[in-house]
């Protein structure tokens, strides 16, 4: 049986771009934390903080699955509409800096052992808990 991993992960710019944060709230199926992370991303736009928050909950899980036995379900819950569509590849990604963060974010996700993937969109409301970390990332930026 595979162990079911939620990940919500949230990225903001402040300015568009603007100064920038990531954060990165995961679970496991009994709704355990596993991680509680936030990140300043610097000089970014909402978009790439997006993706780059994904990316940095995926570098955990490159490292912490690397130590586990077992398959997993990975599920990731974005509130990014327009990451949740491109990183499914049914939307074309037009800007050349997010292709290159997306195939960056595809190579990690192929390379995670014992896996299966996917990537849901939820509305901003229930992705408080990474939406503060992002921003707490820039508060403390700012200080």
């Amino acid at each position: 049986m595979r162990e079911k991993i939620s990940i919500f992960t949230d990225g903001g710019a402040r300015g568009n771009p603007g100064i920038s944060g990531a954060g990165v709230y995961i679970c496991d199926q009994s709704d355990k934390e596993i991680l509680s992370k936030y990140q300043f991303l610097g000089h970014k736009t909402n978009n790439e903080a997006e993706y780059l928050a994904m990316r940095v909950a995926l570098e955990f899980l490159k490292s912490f699955l690397s130590d586990r036995a077992g398959e997993f379900e990975l599920v990731f819950h974005l509130d990014s509409k327009l990451v949740v569509e491109q990183m499914n590849k049914r939307w074309k990604i037009k800007e050349a800096r997010l292709a290159v963060l997306a195939a960056n974010n595809w190579q990690i996700l192929e390379q995670l052992p014992r896996c299966s993937w996917k990537i849901v969109h939820i509305m901003r409301e229930e992705n408080k808990r990474a939406d503060f970390l992002a921003n707490q990332a820039m508060d403390e930026a700012l200080v």
